[in-house]
């Protein structure tokens, strides 16, 4: 009786890991042992750059709110301090949306801010 060796179900597997390691270089896209490989480490770079990326979108929003902030006359620190002083709750997310589309509303909330911190530091005195 012949050994059972699984073949179909050998060979799908091997073909899938394969198809993912297409338009890699060299053996890696060829041989099934270091496709197999390359594969995995492909997909634990996808796995932490999708946790990655939300730091990163932070990390420009901040970049955007510093810009316009700064073009206001407010450091970025001093803007959110403000904010938090008028205990208005907007996120870096659309604090950036509306320096970059709505110049307008984001002076607006530079105001508030500026008239926060003053109020703070007049409370703080007395």
């Amino acid at each position: 009786m012949p050994r059972v060796t699984n073949s179909p179900a050998s060979r799908k597997r091997r073909k899938k890991v394969l198809k993912y390691a297409k338009g890699y270089f060299g053996n890696k896209s060829k041989l099934y042992r270091y496709a197999k490989e390359a594969v995995q480490h492909a997909w634990q770079y996808a796995y932490a750059a999708r946790r990655k990326k939300k730091g990163d979108f932070r990390g420009l929003w901040i970049i955007r709110v510093n810009a316009a902030c700064r073009a206001a006359g407010i450091s970025y620190s001093r803007f959110i301090e403000g904010l938090k002083a008028a205990n208005i709750q907007l996120d870096r997310k659309n604090l950036s949306d509306l320096a970059i589309r709505d110049s307008e509303a984001f002076n607006a909330l530079v105001k508030i801010a500026q008239d926060a911190l003053k109020a703070k530091a007049a409370a703080a005195k007395a």
